[in-house]
């Protein structure tokens, strides 16, 4: 069975989401040590966050790019999270979704959070055919994420430095067998038919 190319993977549990986000150590280890964003995170700044750890990976280039190099998992809740899905706009105009460009635009100013699709990637940070969620929240969204969704921070750098020395040794399949699981997260069709 072929995977839909606008699908929500993610590792979950009944009440939480698991969403990856990679910072300078400053601010990354004290929240993985206080299990909350400092003061020093900026809440009033867009935040993006990811559920998927291999895009994260690439973005942040298995956290070795300068002020990227405390890679961590953030886990929040569900609810939380499908908030942000609900009063997001997509980061771009698209003429199957939006009525027009000005439409899109007032959409875009007013939401609090915004979507974008990328290409998913895999061990060698290769794009894939499916796409992977960037969640992109600001203003009320960045404020209640880093104040009341956040359960727990956990760094995962290790995790990140240990799976790509073995892709580095070209071992793929211990490297995958040490990736989170991202089954497809359980949210209605109607729910995201705004953000594909």
């Amino acid at each position: 069975m072929s995977i839909p190319p606008f699908q929500i993977r993610a590792r979950y549990t009944e009440t939480t989401v698991t969403v990856y986000q990679a910072y300078a150590p400053a601010i990354g280890v004290p929240a993985a040590r206080q299990g909350r964003f400092p003061a020093s995170w900026k809440r009033e700044r867009m935040t993006w966050i990811k559920p998927s750890f291999l895009w994260m990976m690439y973005r942040c280039g298995w956290g070795l790019k300068e002020n990227q190099e405390t890679v961590l998992a953030v886990e929040i809740t569900r609810e939380g999270f499908e908030w942000a899905l609900r009063n997001s706009a997509l980061s771009h105009y698209r003429r199957d979704v939006h009525a027009d460009r000005d439409t899109w635009k007032r959409e875009l100013r007013a939401a609090p959070a915004r979507v974008q699709w990328d290409p998913e990637r895999d061990l060698r940070l290769n794009p894939l055919e499916r796409r992977s969620l960037q969640l992109g929240l600001s203003g009320e969204a960045s404020r209640r994420y880093a104040d009341e969704w956040t359960v727990s921070i956990t760094d995962v750098t290790p995790l990140a430095h240990r799976v790509h020395e073995l892709v580095r040794q070209g071992d793929l399949e211990t490297a995958a067998a040490l990736l989170p699981e991202e089954p497809p997260y359980p949210i209605a069709d109607e729910a995201l038919a705004h953000l594909r």
